[in-house]
């Protein structure tokens, strides 16, 4: 459930190549302005985008909070409704703010963006306020968690991080005396800091591990939260398998980003790496989400019929992850990531009904 981030350097040689969905981008970067095509099939790819994008996110994510429920053994409560509308307040946030950046990679969201920026902030805005008011009834706790993911967004894609080391290395060299020291204190600090103090997103691993650990932990948490149940010895198995398959969900959509974001210096897998290498780790990734709920079932925290489910995702997952600079519609990093999901929940939808 994660489309996520933009990457700076040469691509290594051996990216052996061709987050949602997006036909392949054109050269010059589409004009917010122009109208799409000028005919009913530009509106229909604009809506398209629309509806591949936050609320597509939204619906897998509401299925990944039902997943928790039945692994968790707990009972249903409003918990996926929370989780669907902070997801679609952060993505529709995101895909705006990044409007520019995704263009070379994403062009049709990216238009849909710059066009209709201000609409989509406004339905962001009424998502997250739905989410906070539900997540009120849910007590302290909840709100808490229902407000964690918008909190790692700001940590993870906004530039408060980078303003921050400005204002650091302007008062420092404000306050440093003049002379020699002051002269080295001042080296590669010309632009406050900046240069030294990057965006989380912009930073290999942390960037796709700060999204994975926020969505993990409002995944497996809301649902405990608003059933008010105490934590189980099975959390940790639960935790462990979204966070690392979030992991996996964050990386594979940057196989297709992989030009966009070396240009703009977002250092990714794929970038760092190349597509070769990562696909390799992701299936490690994979593998190893794989063996800990194998080990969770054998210990008796996980029924088996759930880890048989769960399995079907990571196989689905695995098949996914080989498609990667394989295939000549990058478009389907973007979606087939997230339909693993859909796969794991009828698994278990059939499972409760087989009983």
């Amino acid at each position: 459930m994660v489309d996520t981030t933009d990457t700076s350097s040469e691509l290594p040689d051996d990216t052996d190549m061709t987050y949602r969905s997006e036909p392949l981008a054109p050269k010059t970067p589409p004009d917010a302005s122009a109208p799409a095509n000028g005919t009913k099939s530009g509106g229909r790819r604009l809506a398209a985008a629309f509806a591949w994008g936050s609320p597509f996110t939204a619906l897998v994510a509401a299925v990944e909070t039902l997943i928790a429920t039945a692994l968790l053994g707990v009972q249903l409560t409003v918990a996926p409704a929370v989780v669907a509308l902070v997801t679609f307040a952060v993505y529709t946030v995101d895909h705006v703010a990044d409007a520019d950046a995704d263009a070379a990679s994403t062009p049709d969201r990216a238009l849909l963006a710059r066009r209709y920026g201000d609409q989509l902030m406004i339905a962001a805005t009424l998502a997250y306020g739905l989410a906070v008011a539900l997540a009120v009834t849910g007590g302290p706790l909840a709100l808490a968690l229902a407000l964690l993911p918008g909190a790692f967004w700001l940590a993870y894609a906004s530039d408060w991080l980078p303003e921050l080391g400005r204002a650091v290395g302007g008062a420092l060299s404000s306050l440093a005396p003049a002379g020699p020291i002051a002269g080295r204190a001042g080296t590669g600090v010309t632009d406050g800091g900046h240069s030294r103090i990057p965006r989380l997103k912009d930073v290999l691993v942390v960037n796709s591990v700060v999204v994975a650990a926020g969505w993990a932990t409002a995944l497996t948490f809301l649902p405990i939260t608003f059933a008010g149940t105490a934590v189980g010895p099975a959390v940790a198995a639960v935790f462990a398998y979204f966070f690392l398959r979030s992991f996996v969900d964050a990386e594979l959509p940057n196989v297709r980003d992989v030009d966009a974001d070396a240009a703009v210096g977002v250092a990714t897998l794929p970038v760092v790496l190349g597509v070769v290498r990562t696909r390799r780790v992701l299936y490690g990734v994979d593998l190893l989400a794989a063996s800990a709920v194998t080990a969770a079932a054998a210990a008796g925290l996980l029924a088996w019929p759930l880890v048989a489910a769960l399995g079907l995702g990571i196989a689905a997952s695995i098949c996914v992850t080989a498609l990667a600079g394989r295939i000549n519609d990058e478009s389907v990093l973007g979606v087939a990531p997230d339909c693993t999901y859909l796969v794991v929940g009828a698994a278990i939808a059939g499972v409760s009904l087989i009983g």
